[in-house]
């Protein structure tokens, strides 16, 4: 088995657990509301805004062995500049006030997240930041490009309010493919057993960030009904 294939094999449940999570089932039947898109956006902000600090942090904890993904990583860092500025267009583009989410602090499960993916390159094992990365692109992969129409249909939102989840969900069904050949060429016991853990964890981690936003309210039955 491939260390790719055993990665997917040994977070399957955990993967299960972040899709099971209920604003993330209810967006699939198309439970949606406004409030709880802006609560994403700004929740996405505040961790993507530490994607390329991450990867720089990663990068320059790199252990002799695997000085060779010193080269992925900058093209990493290179296609992941600005996406945070990104998510901000599309909270302004939905009415939302992007200037005090930038300025305003994250949600707890944000925040334990991003703390513990610089706890894991800077004292566990930098090659663990690699699960934070399957986790948050494969996701993307599976759910952005779906959950970008179940939202904005019903909510009438406009085509520059899902700049985020769309170009997200394209690019990372490229990152994916590259991801895996990438994986497999790591081949210490010990980094690939850091991955790992660091995959499930981060399962958890994000799907807390889901469970922490707001479920959208059901209509009143008369409201409803007219």
């Amino acid at each position: 088995m491939s260390f790719h294939a055993r990665l997917l094999a040994g977070t399957a449940d955990a993967r299960a657990g972040l899709l099971g999570t209920p604003i993330i089932q209810g967006c699939l039947r198309g439970e949606v509301s406004l409030p709880s898109y802006l609560a994403f956006l700004r929740e996405a902000y505040h961790h993507v805004r530490h994607t390329v600090p991450l990867l720089r942090a990663c990068k320059a904890a790199l252990p002799a062995r695997n000085g060779w993904l010193a080269e992925p990583l900058d093209e990493y860092i290179d296609e992941e500049q600005g996406h945070d500025e990104w998510i901000l267009d599309d909270i302004r583009a939905c009415g939302g006030d992007a200037e005090a989410v930038r300025r305003g602090p994250p949600g707890h499960a944000t925040e334990v997240m991003v703390a513990y993916a610089y706890d894991t390159i800077a004292r566990v094992n930098p090659l663990g930041f690699f699960g934070m990365v399957h986790v948050l692109e494969g996701t993307s992969v599976s759910l952005a490009l779906m959950a970008a129409d179940q939202i904005q249909k019903p909510l009438g939102l406009p085509d520059s309010a899902f700049s985020y989840l769309r170009s997200h969900g394209t690019l990372d069904r490229e990152h994916t493919a590259h991801f895996e050949l990438l994986m497999d060429r790591i081949e210490d016991q010990g980094d690939q057993d850091a991955i790992v853990h660091a995959a499930r964890a981060f399962y958890r981690l994000y799907g807390d960030v889901f469970r922490s936003l707001p479920l959208p309210q059901a209509q009143p039955l008369a409201e409803a009904a007219s």
